[in-house]
């Protein structure tokens, strides 16, 4: 039996390292104001920021942290209210890059942000809405 160098392990180590915490960097270094500036441009038409004040969508108020279709006063599509997501930053980033993908048969009609770095501007932005 082989037993695996200290080299093999150590990249084993830190390649399951950079794959736990990678959402948590990409969010750390992001940029807020430009995340305003995106949720005004592409999430304001359907969403407001204040509590309990919805349009097409349910307020982002509070998001971070919060449970799938909890958001009062909104009626949720029955997949959004079946799906018991926590909305943290690595769920939010999956579903901002692709809402169907991640909530299949959600009735949100956004088809999702491609870019890695605006949508990690977003999230930065969503953690401010307290």
């Amino acid at each position: 039996m082989r037993i695996p160098t200290l080299p093999k392990i150590s990249f084993v180590l830190a390649t399951c390292t950079l794959a736990t915490f990678a959402p948590t960097l990409s969010v750390a270094h992001a940029d807020v104001e430009k995340g305003e500036k995106l949720f005004k441009l592409q999430c304001a038409v359907c969403h407001y920021v204040e509590p309990a004040k919805t349009k097409m969508g349910p307020s982002l108020f509070g998001i971070v942290g919060s449970k799938s279709a909890s958001s009062e006063g909104f009626r949720y599509s029955p997949a959004m209210k079946e799906a018991g997501l926590t909305w943290d930053a690595q769920t939010l980033d999956e579903f901002l890059a692709s809402p169907r993908k991640a909530v299949p048969r959600t009735s949100m009609a956004f088809v999702g942000q491609k870019s890695e770095e605006k949508r990690a501007d977003l999230i930065a932005y969503l953690e401010t809405l307290k």
